[in-house]
């Protein structure tokens, strides 16, 4: 019994998959769109909410889709395998997304390592920058679609870093707002070496 569940839960999910490939770009960003403001909606009215069953609208057709195309307008190198978005546009995207899809569904999608390189900073030193796959990207990025509207509602209105529709900018607007208001203090700070292996980060040592 369980195994014909399976196998139609499979059956079905290739069903969608085989609709979305074949929708306009609009209404697969349509979707998307919908998915994000019913998870939105659904973690803004209770705080306490436990979401357990995602992984499904991660190997979405449309998702995928989208993470491609945003993937696509951020560019970036190629990762450890030398994949670049021209060769897989050359291919073929959506026998690229396919096999991501497939990957995802049956459970065998694992990461390839990632590329290291180093950028020089303004002290003499250099910052690590890692590279991942175009195909890692574009699971991260489905990941990111799916799980940001969850956390985007526990936000408080005063954070603005790597946020949707935020930016630096608006930070320093709120900064000047603050000031006008007899806040007088500004407190900038930096963990040094955060994720550094010689230091100790409750993210990894945890």
């Amino acid at each position: 019994m369980l195994e014909e569940r399976g196998s139609a839960s499979i059956t079905l999910a290739m069903e969608v998959s085989a609709r979305a490939w074949s929708q306009d770009p609009t209404t697969r960003m349509n979707k998307v769109r919908e998915l994000q403001r019913k998870l939105y909606v659904c973690a803004k009215r209770s705080s306490t909410r436990r979401f357990h069953a995602l992984y499904d609208r991660i190997h979405r057709g449309d998702v995928l889709w989208e993470a491609w195309k945003r993937v696509k307008a951020n560019r970036g190198a190629a990762g450890v395998d030398q994949e670049t978005i021209e060769s897989i546009e050359e291919m073929g995207v959506e026998k690229f997304l396919e096999a991501i899809q497939t990957e995802l569904q049956e459970g065998r999608y694992w990461p390839l390592p990632v590329q290291r390189q180093y950028i020089p900073k303004s002290d003499g030193k250099k910052r690590p920058l890692g590279i991942p796959t175009v195909r890692d990207r574009v699971v991260q990025m489905a990941a990111k679609l799916v799980i940001e509207p969850i956390f985007e509602a526990d936000f408080l209105e005063c954070s603005y870093g790597f946020r949707p529709k935020r930016s630096a900018t608006q930070a320093l607007e709120a900064i000047r707002k603050a000031g006008n208001r007899g806040y007088d203090f500004v407190v900038d700070f930096d963990i040094r070496g955060y994720l550094d292996p010689a230091s100790y980060c409750p993210l990894i040592h945890e």
